[in-house]
C-alpha cells in the first residue's frame, strides 16, 4: 500500500481563506523528509520540488479537490518550462519577495497570463515603480507582521486602485481579521480562524443534503454502515448525534465508543424523528467549506488510516472508529467555544478518547499531535513523532494523501447532490 514515490517530502496545506472565511485555495509547502529545517540548497531547488511533487508525487487534483493552489516561484522557475506544466486555470504563481519586477519579468507574467495563469506577489512592499505591475497582477500578499502599522491603510489605499486582489497574511487574532476585512483585505491567512472566537455562534448546524441523505438510508432497509457513512463525511453531524446520545440518555453509564456505537445506543426511532425535525432547523451557511471542518475530516481520516496500517486492523474495528470520532471531535472547543473537558464530560466519551483529547496521552493521543504537527507544517517536529508512533514516513505521506483526497471525493460528492 505504502508508494515508494512518497517518500521524498512532507507536504504543507496552509488555507486561504475569504471574507465569508471559506476555502478558496491553499498555499503548497514542500520539504524533503530527509531534513529538519526548511532551507534547500537553493530557493530554485525549493520551488522546483514543489512543482514536481505537486504534479507528480501527490497529484493537484488529489490535494487541491476544487480550489486554487499558491505555488512559490523564483526568478529561474518563472521562466522555465517546468512551471508551465501546472495547470492554469487552478493554479496561482506567487512571484517570492526575492523576483526582482524587471521588464522582462513582466513581460512573462503577461505570458503566463494569457495561458491562463494568475499571478501573485509575495510579502509584497507597495512602490509607484510597479504601477504597471499592478495593473495585470491578480493578488498582492502583505505580510502583517513585517509591514509597518502605521503605514497599512496607506498602502491598502494605493493597491486598492488597481483591478486585483489583496491577502492579509499572519493573521493571528480575530481582530487583525476584522481590521483586514475593514482596510479592504479580500483573501486572508493565518491561525485567525482556529481561535474559538472566530465563530460567535455556540453551535454548527448540519446541512440540509446531508440531513436528507440520512433520512433517506432511515426511511427504508436498514444498513447501518450507510447511515455511519452519513455521519463520518459530516463531523458537525457527528457531534449533534453525540449529543443526542447523551441527552435521551440521561446519566448514561456506558461510554461511547464509536459512531457506530452511539446510533445503536439511540436507536433508530429516536434518530429518524431527530432527522425530520433537524432538517427543518438547518441553517449551514458555510458547510464543506468550513476550514475548521475540513481540518477535522481530514484529521479523522488520517488517524483511522494510522491506525489501521499501524496495528494491522480492518476499518470496522472499534480501534478504527475510535480513532476517527477522535479526529473529529479535536477541533469541537474551538467549533463551539467551550473547553476540551466539558466536551468530553458532555458527550461521556471513553477514557481512551478522552485522554487523547484533553492531554494527547496514549497511542491516540500521540498520533492526534503527530496529524496536528503535521498539520502546521513543522516538519522537523513531524519527523520526531513518527519515532514516537512507530509509524514509517512512507505510511505517514500516504495517508495524508488518503485523507486529501478522501475529503475531495467527499466534497466533490456534497456539491453534485446539492446541484
Amino acid at each position: 500500500m505504502n508508494a515508494p514515490t512518497l517518500t521524498k517530502f512532507f507536504l504543507g496545506r496552509q488555507p486561504v481563506l475569504d471574507i465569508r472565511q471559506e476555502i478558496v485555495g491553499y498555499e503548497l509547502l514542500f520539504r524533503s523528509t530527509e531534513k529538519n529545517y526548511s532551507e534547500y540548497e537553493s530557493q530554485d531547488q525549493a520551488s522546483m520540488s514543489v512543482i514536481s511533487s505537486a504534479m507528480a508525487n501527490f497529484g493537484f487534483r488529489n490535494v487541491l479537490g476544487d480550489k486554487d493552489g499558491f505555488i512559490n516561484v523564483t526568478h529561474d522557475v518563472l521562466f522555465s518550462d517546468m512551471v508551465e506544466v501546472l495547470p492554469p486555470r487552478q493554479t496561482i504563481l506567487e512571484l517570492l519577495e526575492s523576483v526582482e519586477l524587471t521588464g522582462a519579468v513582466k513581460e512573462r507574467c503577461v505570458e503566463l497570463k494569457a495561458k491562463n495563469f494568475r499571478i501573485a506577489l509575495d510579502d509584497h512592499v507597495y512602490s509607484p515603480e510597479h504601477h504597471d505591475l499592478y495593473r495585470f497582477v491578480d493578488i498582492v500578499k502583505i505580510d502583517l507582521l513585517e509591514t509597518d502599522p502605521a503605514i497599512l491603510a496607506e498602502t491598502v489605499a494605493a493597491l486598492r486602485q488597481f483591478p486585483l486582489a489583496l491577502l492579509a497574511e499572519r493573521i493571528e487574532t480575530q481582530e487583525q481579521f476584522q481590521d483586514c476585512l475593514e482596510l479592504g483585505f479580500e483573501l486572508f491567512q493565518g491561525y485567525f480562524f482556529e481561535r474559538p472566537v472566530v465563530l460567535k455562534r455556540k453551535g454548527l448546524e448540519p446541512s440540509k443534503m446531508a440531513m436528507l441523505r440520512l433520512l433517506g438510508h432511515l426511511k427504508g432497509e436498514t444498513d447501518f454502515g450507510k447511515i455511519e457513512e452519513v455521519f463520518r463525511d459530516h463531523p458537525e453531524l457527528s457531534y449533534n448525534l453525540l449529543k443526542l446520545v447523551n441527552s435521551v440518555h440521561m446519566g448514561l453509564r456506558e461510554k461511547i465508543k464509536s459512531l457506530r456505537h452511539a446510533i445503536m445506543l439511540l436507536g433508530l426511532g429516536k434518530l429518524r424523528r431527530w432527522v425530520q425535525l433537524a432538517i427543518f432547523a438547518s441553517a449551514d451557511s458555510r458547510g464543506i467549506d468550513n476550514p475548521l471542518l475540513e481540518m477535522a475530516a481530514v484529521r479523522g481520516r488520517l488517524l483511522e488510516y494510522l491506525v489501521m496500517e499501524r496495528y494491522n486492523l480492518p476499518r470496522d474495528d472499534e480501534q478504527v472508529e475510535a480513532a476517527f470520532m477522535l479526529g473529529i471531535l479535536s477541533l469541537v472547543d474551538v467549533l463551539f467555544e467551550t473547553s476540551v473537558e466539558g466536551v468530553v464530560r458532555e458527550l461521556q466519551l471513553n477514557d481512551e478518547i478522552a485522554a487523547a483529547l484533553i492531554h494527547r496521552e496514549g497511542r491516540l493521543g500521540a498520533l492526534l499531535a503527530l496529524a496536528e504537527t503535521l498539520e502546521q507544517t513543522n516538519f522537523g517536529e513531524v519527523t520526531n513523532l513518527t519515532e514516537t508512533c512507530d509509524i514509517p514516513i512512507a505510511t505517514l505521506l500516504t495517508a495524508q494523501l488518503d485523507a486529501f483526497n478522501w475529503r475531495t471525493s467527499i466534497s466533490e460528492d456534497n456539491k453534485e447532490t446539492s446541484h
